[in-house]
């Protein structure tokens, strides 16, 4: 039994954090776990910027609340989920991804959380578990699912790379260029092509 594992940010919804450099007007937010493999070292660079900017959790959940669905993004996982189970793995965080799942209408999603003080500002972050889409994929597989992988980033590829079958999504030239073997796709009727074949 097949289970498909897609990432969130640059999949399905826009980049979070650029959005929000955007709205914010602090160019830095703009680092993407495309640009930096380390996700610890960013959360922690992230925090801490918010912080010296005085800029609290409700201040990003006010841009999460303005961003849509990337499009023919609904219409994608509509279609998917006809045909086959979607989890969707994320490195992002609960307090962050609720307004956005509601838009794509509620498909399941295993991510993270945030450690809030009381004050409002984000002072730590909860890993779900370590190297938690790998480790997800893992364990689907060891209770008798194949797993088949779509991502765009850095945190993706041990998820893609170790599924029965692995796709790169709108992905970045040096990701594709260091990583030839993975089919690499820019439209959703491309990936569910190459996903449909798989059944």
């Amino acid at each position: 039994m097949n289970i498909v594992c897609l990432d969130l940010e640059g999949v399905l919804v826009p980049e979070i954090w650029i959005a929000f450099s955007e709205a914010s007007g602090i160019p830095e937010l703009r680092r993407t776990t495309r640009d930096e493999p380390d996700y610890d070292k960013l959360m922690k660079w992230r925090i801490n910027l918010l912080k010296e900017r005085g800029m609290k959790l409700k201040d990003v959940q006010n841009t999460i609340a303005t961003i849509d669905p990337l499009p023919g993004a609904l219409e994608f996982m509509e279609e998917l989920r006809s045909m086959t189970q979607v989890l969707i793995l994320s490195d992002t965080f609960t307090e962050f991804a609720m307004p956005l799942m509601k838009k794509l209408r509620w498909p399941t999603i295993f991510c993270n959380s945030l450690v809030i003080s009381e004050d409002g500002f984000i002072d730590d972050f909860k890993m779900r578990i370590q190297n938690s889409k790998l480790s997800t994929v893992r364990a689907l597989q060891s209770i008798g699912f194949e797993t088949i992988a779509a991502g765009d980033s850095y945190n993706d590829l041990d998820m893609i790379l170790n599924s029965k079958a692995g796709f790169l999504f709108r992905s970045t030239e040096k990701i594709k260029a260091d990583y030839p073997q993975l089919p690499a796709f820019e439209e959703y009727s491309e990936l569910l092509e190459a996903i449909r074949k798989l059944y």
